[in-house]
């Protein structure tokens, strides 16, 4: 069985013991946390009308980091103009443990 989560604006494929990389969240190492289900998946697949009720998807957390960085460089010929800019975007890994459907 397999469910689908939406966390940080992105939709994210869920089964039990599958360790997903998702947009920064407010929660320790070792955390639990809940997120509701948009579609179940399986024998029988069951979409929901935003969510599926009472279906959770139930995950610990795992670490937190920041993603390689990103460099951004911006160039205007002739004018001397030379900007150069980089980013890393913080993220949280986390195991989901178990799908409450």
């Amino acid at each position: 069985m397999f469910a689908i989560i939406k966390t940080g604006g992105k939709q994210y494929r869920a089964e039990a013991g599958t360790k997903l990389r998702v947009e920064k969240l407010e929660a320790n190492p070792g955390d639990t946390i809940e997120f509701e289900a948009l579609m179940l998946g399986g024998e029988n697949t069951v979409l929901g009308n935003p969510t599926v009720a009472g279906a959770k998807v139930v995950a610990e957390v795992v670490g937190q980091g920041k993603a390689k960085k990103v460099i951004v460089a911006k160039f205007k010929a002739k004018i001397h103009y030379r900007r150069k800019n980089g980013h890393r975007q913080p993220y949280t890994d986390i195991v989901v443990k178990e799908i409450r459907a």
